[in-house]
């Protein structure tokens, strides 16, 4: 859709373009042929760029501005706290601090009632890791393979993202990796997926010895490696297997956490309570940056009289924690986690009539508002569009679906063979709609290309 008018002269926008490409970089591209959206501003589900153009924003950013763009009350909230004070160093009181905290204390699970605050989820989960070890005395980290726990060093490490692989002569050491099987690729009896993804976890806990493992490391519901599915019931025996052996639990909900999956975090629907719980993005719904760890009780109290050694210049900086404070009460006021429940729900039927028409779409995974289409060159074989970590050559056929999206007017996040279904959790049924129909458009190409 085009508005009315251009907001800025040809000439202006050609600085805007000319100072980005000059004096910036972008991640995780080359950074030359690059065309990326030009953006003016963001209201509701909507992106502008300086043409004009709008935007419906499928994936929430990077699944992260959950009230959706340029809601004013977190604008408010930030100049009332900047007026007062804009930044203390981190062994200062201030409300915003112990409010943030408490509120925190109140929607976290179990006895997750301490807040340690970080600049972002990298830094959360760096910080987990880090307390995880001097907690236990022990070194290993377990992690998932096709995980993503952020780009610093350590938790880059952490992760199996591929992204990792250029510096992987660099990596920190002592993490240890499993592959949690995914249903839509199992090729055994369905019964058996949730006893064997056990049984692996334990043969390598003890190849590795339990007494070297500090915590194991997991997500709480899978993001861009692909929305990958626990087995039911497999965070409960992990859980298990974390108590028997004095191993504890790091659950990721820097992506899952606040309302995305339809509770405030997605390893709320396990009824599992982790040791530790590293939270970002939807935390301050990406409008200022903002991590935070949530700690036990019981492992905070090992620094009641002994110095807690964790510490950053920005760490519970009061301008984001009054952001952040606003945003849970967005939450809350506009009742946007019954509207995920309503809106996912909404969404699986529309991909389910979806399916009957795109012979490309192999499988959907989602939980409440983050799930991801998987597209396939054959629903038998379940060759996927792309392969895992593609090379440019493998991507013709997605790059010109993400192209045709754009084009259509739809921002949303393309990876290999996977398209996310992602949007802010304020999204109406008539946006869904459109959205929906304008990849469904774009699925033609990938439908072109199906073998068989």
């Amino acid at each position: 859709m085009i508005a009315d008018f251009a907001t800025v002269s040809q000439e202006e926008r050609d600085e805007i373009l000319r100072n980005n490409f000059d004096y910036t970089l972008f991640s995780w591209s080359k950074q030359k042929g690059l065309s990326p959206l030009s953006i003016e501003r963001g209201e509701g589900v909507y992106l502008y760029d300086y043409d004009g153009t709008r935007f419906l924003d499928f994936s929430s950013g990077l699944m992260n501005v959950n009230i959706g763009h340029g809601n004013q009350r977190v604008t408010e909230a930030v100049v009332r706290q900047m007026q007062q004070v804009s930044y203390v160093t981190p062994s200062c009181v201030t409300r915003v601090r112990g409010e943030l905290g408490k509120k925190l204390a109140e929607i976290c699970p179990g006895n997750l009632n301490k807040a340690f605050f970080t600049v972002c989820g990298a830094t959360a989960n760096e910080n987990a890791i880090k307390l995880a070890r001097l907690y236990t005395g022990r070194h290993k980290i377990l992690t998932r393979y096709q995980s993503f726990h952020g780009a610093s060093y350590g938790v880059f490490s952490a992760g199996g993202d591929p992204r990792k692989l250029p510096v992987d002569s660099q990596q920190a050491p002592n993490f240890v990796h499993i592959d949690i099987p995914n249903a839509y690729r199992w090729p055994h009896a369905p019964e058996t997926l949730l006893p064997e993804s056990v049984a692996q976890l334990e043969r390598i806990i003890a190849y590795e010895g339990p007494d070297n493992m500090a915590a194991i490391m997991l997500e709480g519901e899978s993001g861009t490696s692909g929305c990958l599915k626990y087995p039911d019931g497999y965070l409960a025996e992990v859980r298990k297997i974390c108590d028997q052996y004095g191993i504890l639990l790091i659950i990721d909900e820097v992506m899952s956490g606040f309302g995305r999956t339809g509770k405030w975090f997605g390893v709320d629907h396990a009824g599992v309570v982790p040791d530790l719980m590293a939270l970002a993005k939807g935390v301050t719904a990406g409008y200022l940056p903002l991590g935070v760890l949530m700690v036990s009780d019981k492992i905070a109290a090992r620094y009641d009289d002994a110095m807690l050694p964790l510490g950053l210049t920005y760490s519970a900086h009061p301008v984001p924690c009054a952001a952040a404070l606003e945003v849970i009460k967005i939450y809350e006021d506009d009742h946007l986690i019954e509207n995920t429940v309503a809106m996912g729900k909404y969404i699986e039927e529309r991909v389910e009539e979806l399916k009957t028409k795109h012979v490309s779409i192999g499988d959907f995974r989602n939980t409440g508002l983050l799930g991801c289409l998987e597209l396939v060159k054959n629903r038998t074989t379940k060759e996927p569009m792309a392969p895992f970590n593609a090379r440019p050559s493998d991507m013709v056929v997605m790059n010109n679906v993400a192209a045709k999206l754009r084009e259509l007017g739809l921002y949303t996040f393309v990876r290999w063979n996977l398209v996310f279904l992602a949007p802010p959790l304020c999204v109406t049924r008539e946006q869904i709609d459109d959205g929906l129909a304008i990849i469904s458009e774009a699925l033609k190409i990938a439908d072109a290309e199906c073998l068989g």
